[in-house]
């Protein structure tokens, strides 16, 4: 069925671009939030570290229930749920800087949270349905490709707006917000419903046999947090970066991720998830303890690239998971481990806020602390992962389906 749609389809109609076109949707939106997050919550909401460790967990919490996008995909099939979840992103997003206040945060923050979670839990689902094992990991590498030059644009126009046309936060946050929302509103007309290619298991699935992922994947929602919430508050606070530096800083970052993610989405097809899950982690345990460290603002942007750049070996993580998963789990799976990967995170954000106030190296050293202990956990992942050789050691004693 797929086949027959593609040949007859326009190749800007394939499933592989409408989750390129989300994938920027949904890029955008959280590129305007996450440039202009910490100045815009240090200089209109007087927030200090306790009060962004809050809006974080709080941020998080839509995450933990992923989960629950399995109840709701008995009301409706995945592709228009995920475009509903964009709307609710952009809309969240659309409306924060009207505003602004410690309340106001949190209520938008939520509510943006809630779209962009829910979004990222079925775009994984359905991009590892409609790709096949073979392509998973270049087009993986792609979409990351595509959200880099979708961030290129967004943080390009927030530095044109703030340094040389002097527009306020509010109408920065409506535009981003309001761009996201007309192109999903785009993806809703100009696309077919494609057809379900295995039917998803519409129930929570917590299988034995896929401990060592779910085991990386809390240990990566935790060490995530460490950056998202504190590498930015960090050039913020302690080297005066203003939303301007900030902007520039993620367009390079977005900038090697164009070029670098197809080809690290390459590579880990020809090298295997293993080593590069073990190559990301010893990576990071060095940049979180430069982190804790550094003095200069110069080296502290260097290690904030080179802790991005190793986003895109994420991809190892799903791909395995593909090669080691029941088609039909795919779905409720993909909830799942969102919810587990936000178990850390609704805690560590709050906790680590209070942490902040005493010791800034204390909250980055536990990043490297956890990046380590992923790294002894990938040790465990098998050279050539499949449903049945799911780990090297601690193998379960639930029966993988046959191939």
């Amino acid at each position: 069925m797929r086949d027959l749609l593609e040949k007859w389809s326009p190749s800007w109609r394939r499933p592989e671009v409408l989750l390129f076109l989300m994938a920027a949707s949904s890029t955008i939106c959280f590129a305007v939030w996450q440039a202009l997050l910490n100045n815009f919550s240090i200089e209109r909401a007087a927030f200090t570290g306790v009060e962004m460790g809050i809006l974080q967990s709080l941020r998080e919490v839509p995450g933990f229930l992923s989960f629950t996008v399995v109840f709701l995909l008995l009301l409706m099939r995945e592709q228009p749920l995920a475009l509903i979840s964009l709307l609710l992103l952009g809309v969240g997003t659309a409306i924060t800087g009207f505003f602004p206040s410690i309340i106001g945060l949190f209520c938008t923050t939520v509510l943006m949270s809630v779209g962009f979670h829910y979004y990222e839990a079925l775009q994984m689902s359905l991009t590892l349905q409609w790709v096949d094992k073979k392509h998973a990991p270049e087009i993986l590498g792609r979409l990351i490709s595509v959200k880099a030059a979708a961030s290129i644009v967004t943080f390009g126009g927030v530095w044109l707006a703030f340094d040389f046309l002097k527009v306020d936060f509010a109408w920065v946050y409506l535009v981003g917000g309001g761009a996201a929302i007309a192109l999903t509103l785009f993806c809703w007309a100009a696309y077919p419903s494609f057809p379900d290619q295995i039917v998803q298991n519409k129930k929570m699935i917590l299988r034995s046999r896929y401990w060592l992922f779910y085991a990386l994947t809390f240990m990566s929602g935790a060490r995530r947090q460490i950056f998202i919430v504190f590498a930015g508050f960090l050039m913020v606070e302690k080297f005066g970066y203003s939303v301007s530096s900030i902007a520039v800083l993620y367009l390079v970052n977005a900038g090697i991720n164009i070029w670098l993610a197809p080809l690290i989405g390459r590579l880990i097809g020809r090298v295997g998830e293993r080593k590069a899950l073990i190559f990301e982690y010893v990576g990071l345990v060095g940049v979180f303890t430069g982190y804790a460290f550094v003095e200069n603002s110069t080296v502290a942007a260097g290690f904030y690239i080179l802790d991005h750049m190793f986003f895109a070996l994420a991809i190892a993580l799903k791909t395995y998971f593909q090669k080691i998963a029941d088609p039909a789990d795919i779905a409720s799976t993909a909830g799942v481990s969102f919810s587990i990967s936000h178990i850390a995170a609704v805690v560590i954000p709050a906790a680590f806020g209070v942490l902040w106030l005493t010791s800034p190296a204390a909250v980055f050293l536990s990043g490297a602390a956890m990046a380590a202990v992923s790294l002894a956990m990938a040790l465990n992942v098998p050279h050539n992962p499949s449903r049945g050789n799911e780990v090297v050691v601690g193998r379960s004693s639930e029966t993988a389906p046959a191939e």
